[in-house]
């Protein structure tokens, strides 16, 4: 009953994703639901690879935080079926990069079709929050698409892979009507509800005109912050971003920075190279580098509070060598 359950979720919830990586996501809950199973190999081929969402790579004044495959304020069950990558997550683990003093800039790497709008408002508002604080620079590596440009977009700076897409800023939501499938099959459904609108947009019914207004009124409210917020970030009117930033589309690299999607065009070992030279407010040079894995240590609280773990020379004490040892 669990993939049944996230079937329900998926198709019942606002999305700022592109339409095709929606579509995917549905067949495989589908084929779970069905009792049928995926391999790793099969789910990452169908929704990427989510590899490393949970992590981060301190650089000494930089720090490199991967956002890829779906974007869900809790994933819960459904990363093991469709990868993916928590919002709530993301938000602890920059809260813990942003309280780091030696850090002067995040890059954030993001591979992502977008996700759901629920948890990206506030994510995109925390990312909002630091600018002048850190330095926010989102490397398109290779996909930043809907919810995941919405996060971008909160940056200082956007840089794209060459072949990489960005834009796809649109929100959508699915309704299932069931109704003619199950009636060839002989079913009948029954719903026995109280409250007036408690059954409305169920999917074993047609959506009514009422039904239909109401959902499209929680899309076009959705879009809205969403435009608002890439606005803000970009420096942008609102119309420009209804009217110039593709309408929806995904843009290639040379597209969107016509666009002004995007600032420059690079790979992330360019832009690594590019602040790999900078120096952080405490002097420290951007050449030392260390392992991240916020979420699998024990003094993460809720409030995303921790210290970054250090390098340790010959005596057990913290070795800036030792750590210069271990580069990028």
């Amino acid at each position: 009953m669990k993939f049944e359950r996230i079937a329900h979720y998926v198709a019942n919830t606002l999305w700022a994703m592109h339409p095709d990586k929606i579509a995917e996501l549905l067949h495989v809950l589908a084929h779970r639901a069905a009792g049928h199973e995926f391999t790793p190999e099969e789910i990452r081929a169908r929704i990427g690879d989510q590899r490393g969402a949970s992590s981060a790579i301190a650089s000494g004044a930089v720090a490199i935080l991967p956002i890829s495959g779906v974007i869900a304020h809790r994933m819960g069950g459904m990363d093991e079926s469709s990868g993916g990558t928590s919002a709530e997550r993301l938000g602890r683990l920059l809260t813990a990069i942003a309280a780091d003093p030696q850090i002067g800039t995040i890059v954030y790497d993001i591979n992502s079709p977008g996700g759901t709008v629920p948890g990206i408002q506030e994510l995109a508002a925390q990312m909002w929050a630091l600018r002048g604080v850190k330095t926010q620079i989102a490397q398109v590596n290779s996909l930043a698409a809907s919810a995941a440009y919405w996060l971008a977009s909160q940056c200082d700076e956007i840089v794209s892979l060459p072949s990489g897409t960005a834009g796809s800023i649109g929100v959508f939501t699915v309704h299932q009507d069931l109704s003619k499938a199950l009636a060839q099959e002989g079913v009948n459904v029954t719903l026995i509800s109280a409250g007036k609108y408690k059954i409305a947009g169920n999917p074993f019914e047609p959506l009514s005109d009422v039904e239909r207004a109401v959902i499209q009124a929680r899309v076009d409210a959705a879009y809205g912050q969403f435009a608002k917020d890439v606005a803000r970030g970009r420096g942008v009117s609102v119309a420009d971003v209804r009217s110039g930033y593709g309408e929806g589309r995904a843009l290639s690299a040379t597209d969107a920075l016509k666009a002004g999607l995007i600032d420059s065009i690079a790979t992330m070992d360019e832009t690594i190279g590019r602040l790999m030279g900078r120096t952080s407010a405490g002097g420290l040079k951007a050449d030392y580098s260390i392992g991240l894995d916020l979420a699998a240590r024990e003094d993460v609280g809720v409030d995303g509070s921790a210290s970054l773990p250090q390098a340790d020379g010959d005596d057990g004490q913290p070795d800036e060598q030792a750590r210069g040892r271990r580069l990028l």
